[in-house]
């Protein structure tokens, strides 16, 4: 789930300059290279736990003080005593303690000293998280100006938590802010969502009867809409997730559930979420077959409308399609297309993707079917869209990579496709006006994606599509003896 950049609200904590005395501020200013945060800039140019494709080998540090005075200055002339060079500090608010402000340093690792500095900060502050990164095979004339994106899938620990829309806090106008009660399980599930990592199970969850009550009003209303509205994938894919996930009206699925039965029939497994993430960040997770989805219930006061993704959205709208094939290699291929992109391009394919996997229809049997997940779990749009007084076009990804996106009304338009493969081919060809100085491919033993960007990494996939082609010749000779 992504938040549509003009949605989009940095929830940063204060720039780091902004904790700091004078005094101290003049000691360290010839060391320390100071970011102040600019609360209009777009999040993607502050650096965030990820390094830039320029940095040979870089760390991110975050560590919270001890209750002493002029502990910060203590902490970061350590820095400058092991000549590690700092390229940016800030503070932010502690997502483990809600009192705390933690300090976020990115610096490089070049020096000998480095590994000095992590236990001499261990002794002096509370060291929370201390990542590296080895960026020395990237050629820097070639990337330069990329933005950063994951390499491998557990790559996604470093942006899945940047959250930048409701997560545990709401906006006034949302139907749960003046409910204390709902907004404490909200921080509960973000809490989850925040302190998960590639690999875990995710968490279990003890629904309560108000949310199950609300999810089952959602599903039984939606049932009645299916079996005329939604694709023939979609209404094949239903009874297996009741039969294998325990969908049903009284029962909300478990995630951990759902993401091994979406592995075993697509390659697709669910990530938890707090809230909206920004386009490059979702997109990103697309590549390696993850689906972020959130584990919250709407608000129990309007079941039949959300202002925002939640569990309902995701299992019932997304789910059933990510378990199909060609829906899921579809989904992927937009991801794989947003990694290393532009932030105009994430824009385009993100606009691309609300309109084909959000709100996309397709023609089936000779009559309109939805397949977007934004349809199929809200009953007023999906009749809507369905009425024959909804605008409609061929989805062609040159024009309607140009669409507004609407979030809190009706779409003005919809995109049709005849079929997903059309889809998925017109996406493919799209791709490629993309500009990047590489492309990628995904290789789904390691769960990583090789950047194919000079002579050397081509013939490694040559060679690997020669074997592959050396398996069907040997099914074809088998077949005609």
């Amino acid at each position: 789930m992504y938040a549509k950049k003009s949605e989009q609200e940095s929830h940063r904590g204060r720039s780091f300059d902004s904790v700091n005395s004078a005094h101290e501020e003049k000691q360290l200013n010839n060391e320390v290279t100071f970011s102040k945060i600019d609360e209009n800039q777009d999040n993607r140019s502050i650096s965030t736990g990820r390094p830039t494709s320029s940095e040979k080998s870089s760390a991110t540090i975050i560590f919270s003080l001890k209750n002493e005075v002029g502990g910060l200055v203590k902490a970061l002339k350590l820095f400058q005593e092991k000549h590690v060079n700092l390229v940016h500090i800030e503070s932010r608010k502690s997502k483990r303690r809600n009192s705390d402000f933690e300090i976020f340093v990115e610096c490089d690792t070049e020096h000998e000293q480095f590994k000095d500095l992590t236990q001499l900060l261990k002794k002096h502050t509370d060291v929370v998280e201390i990542t590296t990164f080895d960026n020395s095979t990237v050629p820097d004339e070639d990337m330069a100006g990329v933005p950063w994106f994951p390499k491998k899938i557990s790559d996604l620990d470093l942006c899945a938590d940047r959250v930048l829309m409701y997560g545990s806090e709401l906006d006034a106008d949302h139907p749960g802010f003046k409910d204390n009660v709902y907004r404490k399980r909200r921080k509960y599930f973000a809490d989850l969502a925040m302190s998960y990592k590639h690999g875990d199970p995710i968490p279990r969850i003890d629904f309560t009867t108000e949310e199950v009550r609300t999810w089952g009003e959602v599903f039984r209303e939606l049932n009645k809409l299916y079996p005329s509205h939604a694709c023939k994938e979609y209404l094949k894919n239903l009874p297996l997730l009741s039969k294998y996930c325990s969908y049903s009206e009284d029962n909300i699925p478990q995630l951990e559930d759902v993401s091994h039965f979406l592995r075993e029939h697509s390659g697709f497994t669910i990530r938890p979420v707090a809230g909206y993430l920004s386009p490059r960040d979702f997109l990103a997770g697309l590549a390696f077959r993850v689906f972020h989805c959130t584990q919250y219930v709407r608000h129990s006061s309007d079941p039949l409308y959300t202002p925002e993704p939640d569990t309902c959205h995701e299992l019932l709208g997304h789910v059933p399609l990510l378990a199909e094939p060609s829906f899921a290699q579809f989904s992927q291929e937009i991801g794989l297309a947003s990694l290393g992109a532009s932030d105009d391009a994430i824009q385009k394919l993100a606009t691309c993707y609300f309109f084909t996997v959000e709100f996309g229809l397709c023609k089936q049997d000779g009559r309109l079917r939805a397949y977007g997940a934004g349809l199929l779990s809200s009953i007023s749009e999906l009749k809507h869209a369905m009425s024959g007084k909804a605008r409609i076009l061929s989805f062609d990804p040159m024009v309607t990579c140009n669409q507004e996106c609407l979030i809190t009304t009706f779409q003005e338009v919809y995109f049709v496709s005849d079929s997903f493969e059309e889809a998925k081919n017109k996406m493919r060809e799209f791709a490629k006006t993309i500009r990047r100085p590489f492309t990628v491919h995904y290789n789904p033993y390691t769960q990583s994606v090789d950047v194919l960007k000079d002579t050397n990494s081509i013939n490694s996939m040559v060679k690997d599509i020669r074997h592959e082609l050396d398996i069907v010749e040997d099914a074809l000779n088998r077949l005609r003896t």
